[in-house]
């Protein structure tokens, strides 16, 4: 139900050298005007998050935050200042070239997770791969085994036997307290250009985008200007204290398939919450509602005669999913309102455990991050009367198509 005016080119920032920007072109224009589904798959907008029994944030610390640090968000830009952010973080950053007997060669990027040789990416990078070749700031290669994926959040995670001397973890940040306005650092392999860096701000916070290849989007991703291009795929979104706000992944576009000024990273924190199990087991199990929908707009307002223009609007229930369950109801017809099919008679979720849901896309990151069998507290509006009921979610079902 949402309605997007650019293609969004899913692994816009992941380089397949044979025919890949074709079919990267592709999947962006076919994901375009794709119905969006909730909490559930793929929503409209905005921001929040679950954790995992003994979730570590990151294994490393994090750089010096004083006035005397080269990396103190108060110093006075500088290219000094930019070089030395650069001479710190490209060690933590390698250049990821992957071998898929269906497309030939690719590349992408990632960053260096641990002292163990963890190396986090995006699983659009090494999907398919059958050989993945780390190559580090110093020129070496050495190949890697793939640990884990998860499609859910374009997340993976590769690793090395060894990390050549100079080579450090990169820390992670918290993505949750990113404002739009602060400057970006972007480091990766754009056009298989190892060891680029890029700089801009930080565009807008709490976007939800597509996962690429599964029903469902992922909240709270960072929009930036900062250039991001096919190659930048899995290199890491930084801070101005060196800190990994984000994991590039994606790039809006008009149909070409490099950087217009719109680039997408996958928030730290959904990083914080997914690679931990996937080093532990080589996967992560994200909850579901179970509802598709889209965020209430005008039209949706005034075709449901709603008095605000609030809530996540549910316009389908997938049958015995969790929402079902609890009594929720979806539209029960469309009307035609200036050219445009809006749904009505649908409930509209206001607030989840008492915390107010101002469209779709907080709706998704509210459940994204909490837990399989989970029971929460839905506010719903159903025929103008507030009400509440109570759903436990469920592991998200594999059979869920977009």
């Amino acid at each position: 139900m949402n309605r997007r005016y650019v293609p969004w080119l899913v692994g816009g920032g992941c380089l397949l050298l044979t025919a890949s920007l074709v079919f990267l072109v592709v999947i962006g224009l076919l994901l375009t005007n794709r119905t969006a589904s909730s909490g559930t798959p793929n929503q409209g907008n905005p921001p929040s998050a679950q954790q995992e029994e003994a979730i570590i944030p990151t294994a490393t610390p994090r750089p010096p935050s004083g006035n005397d640090s080269p990396f103190a968000p108060t110093q006075q830009l500088s290219a000094d200042t930019f070089n030395a952010l650069y001479q710190e973080l490209h060690p933590g950053v390698v250049n990821i070239q992957v071998l898929v007997q269906s497309f030939g060669e690719g590349a992408g990027s990632g960053f260096i997770y641990d002292d163990q040789g963890h190396i986090v990416t995006n699983n659009h990078v090494i999907a398919g791969a059958s050989r993945v070749i780390v190559t580090f700031y110093d020129g070496s290669e050495t190949e890697a085994r793939i640990i884990g994926t998860d499609e859910y959040s374009d997340l993976a995670v590769i690793q090395v036997d060894e990390l050549p001397d100079g080579t450090h973890p990169l820390p992670l940040g918290d993505s949750t307290q990113v404002k739009p306005g602060e400057w970006v650092l972007a480091i990766g392999n754009p056009f298989g250009l190892g060891g680029s860096m890029s700089v801009g701000i930080v565009s807008a916070v709490g976007r939800s985008i597509a996962s690429g290849v599964t029903a469902f989007d992922i909240p709270e991703a960072i929009q930036t200007d900062a250039a991001i291009n096919p190659g930048n795929s899995g290199g890491p979104l930084l801070n101005m204290r060196g800190e990994v706000i984000g994991v590039n992944a994606q790039i809006a576009t008009s149909g070409v398939a490099a950087n217009a000024g719109v680039g997408f990273a996958i928030p730290a924190r959904a990083v914080q919450q997914v690679i931990p199990a996937l080093i532990r087991g080589g996967s992560y199990q994200w909850p579901w509602l179970g509802i598709r929908g889209n965020s209430v707009d005008l039209f949706t307002a005034e075709a449901n005669q709603l008095e605000k223009q609030r809530g996540a609007y549910v316009h389908y229930v997938e049958p015995n999913g969790p929402a079902e369950q609890a009594g929720l109801q979806g539209s029960t017809e469309t009307r035609l309102t200036e050219g445009l099919e809006v749904p009505v008679g649908g409930d509209v979720i206001i607030a989840i455990d008492g915390r107010e849901i101002r469209n779709f896309a907080d709706l998704l990151a509210e459940v994204a991050y909490k837990s399989p069998d989970e029971t929460v507290e839905l506010t719903i509006l159903r025929n103008g009367q507030e009400r509440t009921v109570t759903a436990t979610l469920a592991p998200r079902p594999s059979t869920i198509t977009p």
